[in-house]
């Protein structure tokens, strides 16, 4: 899985002219889900999500993660992280994982934050969201998840 955190002081997302989720201060998370990522990398995302420390304290150094701040996080969905641009001006989206997978995926991280006391919202999958933000700093980070190793 791989994930692009953009830190906001307002993010929303909005499917035919209508806003289907916002938030305030906190994360701008767009998630991909590769071929073969499960359950256990949904989870290991999300925590990285909630406990990255990238808030400045008191001293304004980053130090503090969105739980510390009491912040949120909006998850949209978004395959085209996946894309392999090694071959010609064409992205490929092959090591995108299927729709129904990436859907079940991206659903686990955004619950999985929302257990772990965080505020969330979320984009529609498999719709056109038009994503809006006011990014912090600008601070952007990418984070990856892979498959858990066997046994």
């Amino acid at each position: 899985m791989r994930a692009v955190l953009q830190r906001v002081s307002s993010a929303q997302v909005e499917v035919g002219g209508a806003v289907v989720g916002s938030i305030q201060r906190g994360l701008l998370a767009l998630v991909g889900v590769a071929a073969g990522d499960d359950g256990a990398a949904a989870d290991r995302l999300a925590e990285a999500i909630v406990h990255l420390r990238i808030f400045p304290d008191d001293a304004g150094k980053m130090n503090l993660s969105v739980a510390d701040i009491g912040g949120s996080v909006l998850v949209v969905s978004q395959f085209t992280l996946l894309a392999d641009t090694s071959r010609g001006r064409r992205p490929s989206f092959s090591a995108a994982a299927p729709p129904a997978t990436a859907e079940e995926l991206v659903g686990r991280v955004a619950v999985a934050i929302g257990a772990a006391g965080v505020g969330v919202a979320t984009g529609r999958f498999g719709a056109h969201m038009v994503v809006s933000l006011v990014n912090d700093g600008p601070v952007t980070i990418v984070l990856e998840e892979g498959r858990s190793p066997p046994g």
